[in-house]
């Protein structure tokens, strides 16, 4: 997959998710620092990436928008550091699969992950199991 790491993150998440093979950017690398959430949005988009963010308003953007693109990863586990939560949202990612394509928000909270599109959701109770 593909992801744009909002700034709200470190960008040690890129290496991260690169260590899973992934092809990831830190917002600071594409556009200005304080980029409003829909400039975000936009580029992601065009660039069909996915955001990995802690920010729940992208979220909300993609399901009442119910937008095709681009898809949404929140982390809302408190502790955002990538050494201690990142295999737990790499798992988490391997399980979302496919269904990130377009359109859908995956929330990583400590316990569990859930995965919204539209009215739709799915929840696992551990994102740790891969």
């Amino acid at each position: 997959m593909r992801f744009v790491v909002d700034m709200n993150l470190s960008p040690v998440w890129t290496d991260v998710l690169r260590s899973d093979g992934h092809d990831a950017v830190h917002w600071q690398d594409l556009g200005p620092r304080h980029a409003r959430d829909e400039e975000i949005l936009t580029r992601a988009g065009e660039d069909s990436r996915v955001i990995l963010t802690a920010d729940l308003d992208f979220g909300e953007a993609v399901v009442r928008g119910r937008l095709t693109a681009p898809s949404v990863v929140q982390l809302r586990c408190g502790n955002v550091d990538p050494a201690e939560v990142g295999q737990a949202v790499l798992a988490a990612l391997r399980e979302a699969g496919g269904a990130l394509a377009g359109g859908a928000v995956l929330t990583i909270d400590k316990d569990r992950s859930r995965m919204r599109r539209g009215q739709q959701s799915t929840s696992s109770t551990d994102p740790s199991d891969g």
